[in-house]
């Protein structure tokens, strides 16, 4: 993992920025990217691999929204899969996975400077779309979780739309979030979306959950499924947990169960 940089451009070792805030900075990014070399949020792809393996096969053709220095792109493709589309809204991010992947013989892999909330993409041309943490950044600055500032709700929708418009009729989005169902869900099963909703969830202290919303799939009375029982998993961060930068976007969690 190579050095990070706070939004005054001090440079630091582990850790992140000193708040939360700065990750909406796009120069923090920039920043950020010009000297890192590697970082995985909520994760890297061998703790979710058994989860995506039934989603994504040799055959699909996926976009990877916010793909940052992440190793995603490389890990699927090793799998297989090679018609990949990876977007990111950093000049610098871009570039820089664009060198890394031809480096590695990735010739592939499309990687293009372009924003989550103005896809530029025609209708329903990707047969899955996939995030890792990319959303969280839409809330750092949304205010109570339960009832999200209405510029928050804007743009998160807005995302959504979308994601939901560039999908095949059959296609599947897949989050990796560290964002809780109850606070998901209504942004998730919004009306005008045709896509049901499911969730697993992967990690050991603190749970991820990995959202698989199936497009065309949604029937009049889909509220939401899951695998697994609707609650609040119980916490207990390990050290790398705890000094990983994800711990800066938590939230809600009112007590640490160690």
């Amino acid at each position: 993992m190579g050095t990070r940089q706070d939004p005054n451009g001090t440079h630091k070792n582990g850790g992140g920025p000193s708040t939360a805030l700065a990750y909406l900075d796009p120069k923090y990014w920039d920043e950020r990217f010009s000297t890192e070399e590697h970082y995985e949020w909520l994760k890297d792809y061998s703790h979710f691999r058994h989860l995506i393996q039934s989603h994504i096969t040799p055959n699909s053709s996926v976009l990877e929204l916010g793909c940052g220095n992440s190793q995603l792109c490389e890990e699927l493709y090793k799998d297989g899969v090679t018609e990949i589309t990876c977007i990111d809204l950093s000049a610098v991010a871009v570039e820089n996975m664009q060198k890394k992947l031809l480096s590695k013989g990735f010739k592939e892999i499309k990687v293009l400077e372009a924003d989550m909330l103005d896809l530029p993409f025609s209708n329903e041309c990707f047969d899955v779309v996939i995030e890792k943490g990319t959303m969280e950044v839409l809330f750092v600055d949304s205010g109570d979780p339960w009832h999200p500032r209405p510029a928050t709700v804007t743009k998160v929708m807005k995302m959504l739309e979308g994601v939901h418009r560039v999908l095949k009729p059959d296609g599947i989005y897949i989050s990796i979030s560290f964002g809780q169902p109850h606070f998901r869900r209504p942004f998730f099963e919004a009306p005008q979306f045709t896509w049901s909703v499911e969730w697993s969830t992967f990690g050991d202290g603190f749970h991820y959950f990995f959202y698989t919303l199936k497009k065309g799939r949604r029937s009049l009375d889909d509220k939401g499924s899951s695998k697994e029982k609707l609650e609040i998993p119980s916490i207990c961060l390990f050290q790398d947990e705890l000094e990983g930068e994800d711990y800066l976007f938590r939230t809600n969690i009112d007590e640490l169960n160690c």
